[in-house]
């Protein structure tokens, strides 16, 4: 079924919106894949935040036309799925790992802000770690540090305790009268 004016009026202005809003846009081919194994595709792209849409070529170089994201134009040939995202590492998992597990979904290549990424590109960002993991690891950089100053300074008073009571435990010996 095609779309009036006013309808492609209203897709093209959804995703220049997404696109808007995205740091990364992955572009598979998905020719031949099934319902129901869109259907799934489509269920872990939203867990993972990702937006993902089936569009037409010229509605999607309508889409990107003149945002960072214009270089991919070259690479929408084809019927194309879209992932779009504000994390560049979840959009690139969320495919790359459908296309490990599916044959039919076929990896084209992305795009992030003013860089078009082939395929490999796109393998190798989708084997980075997720935000949320880079964060948690940069935390844990950063509290180190301040952790191993803290033992430091604990254990000052510690041996200490530790002293005292290997004295006390001594004298006891000492002082307990011997059984014969």
């Amino acid at each position: 079924m095609s779309l009036n004016r006013e309808e492609k009026a209203a897709v093209v202005a959804e995703v220049s919106a997404q696109v808007a809003s995205a740091q990364a846009i992955i572009v598979a081919e998905y020719r031949g894949l099934e319902v129901g194994a869109i259907t799934g595709l489509r269920r872990q792209a939203r867990e993972s935040g990702v937006y993902l849409r089936v569009l037409k070529n010229t509605l999607a170089r309508r889409a990107i036309a003149g945002t960072p994201f214009e270089g991919l134009t070259d690479k929408l040939v084809g019927p194309l799925i879209y992932g779009m995202s504000s994390d560049p590492v979840s959009c690139a998992k969320v495919l790359s790992d459908f296309a490990k597990s599916n044959d039919k979904l076929a990896l084209k290549g992305g795009a992030m802000a003013n860089s078009v990424l082939d395929t490999d590109a796109v393998k190798a960002l989708a084997s980075m770690p997720s935000r949320e993991v880079l964060l948690a690891q940069l935390m844990g950089t950063m509290q180190a540090p301040v952790a191993k100053f803290v033992q430091t300074l604990n254990e000052v008073p510690a041996r200490f305790v530790r002293t005292v009571a290997a004295l006390r435990d001594e004298r006891e010996k000492t002082d307990a009268p011997a059984s014969v």
